[in-house]
């Protein structure tokens, strides 16, 4: 018996603020920076690169780039994205080790 597998993909999911927050608070619990970067790659096309595109100013071809796993954004174009995509980012003490 041969099994068959579909690939995930969970921008699919990602359908309200609520589950996109969830999605990025897990994403940057992880502190990998390409993690993150994927992280919101995912969430960008959820929303759709070309409505992200217009409302940062910033290129598809460069939000691809930028938020692919070997992607590596700068904090503008983090943070951009990130209020594009309607996701605060907030500070709290690490917990101690």
């Amino acid at each position: 018996m041969t099994e068959t597998f579909t690939e995930f993909d969970p921008a699919r999911y990602l359908t309200d603020p609520q589950a996109i927050a969830e999605f990025m608070s897990d994403a940057l619990e992880t502190g990998d920076a390409a993690y993150v970067a994927k992280a919101v790659g995912v969430v960008a096309r959820a929303k759709g690169m070309t409505e992200l595109s217009r409302e940062t100013g910033l290129s598809r071809e460069q939000l691809y780039r930028s938020f692919s796993a070997q992607g590596n954004p700068t904090l503008k174009t983090f943070l951009a994205v990130m209020k594009a995509l309607g996701v605060d980012m907030t500070a709290r003490p690490h917990p101690a080790r």
